[in-house]
């Protein structure tokens, strides 16, 4: 079971300054489509082999399409010892436009 965010929740938690990196886990072709400003793209195939671009002292919100691979992404970074806090933004970058930024395409 990982921890998980709702979009709307995740806006509240940008706009008050919270001290959080979101990293999404999608292909290039997806994040040039479709992102959340300032989010840092760190495909799930390589969320292991560049762990170290996280900072564990800072909550990193893990992004998808619809929030499968972001977990997943979680299982991994705590499976190969991942000590930050890590939360799954719940339905993706679709909830973000659905429910906080209708200007974010969707696909």
């Amino acid at each position: 079971m990982v921890n998980e965010i709702s979009a709307t929740e995740l806006k509240k938690l940008i706009d008050s300054g919270g001290n959080v990196q979101m990293i999404d886990v999608r292909e290039p072709g997806e994040f040039s489509f479709a992102k959340i400003l300032g989010t840092k793209l760190i495909p799930l195939g390589e969320i292991i082999s560049r762990m170290k671009e996280l900072d564990p002292t800072r909550e990193a919100i893990i992004i998808c399409k619809m929030g499968g691979r972001s977990a997943r992404a979680i299982e991994a970074l705590k499976a190969y010892g991942y000590t930050g806090e890590l939360r799954n933004l719940r339905g993706g970058i679709t909830a973000w436009s659905n429910d906080v930024d209708p200007k974010v395409p969707k696909y």
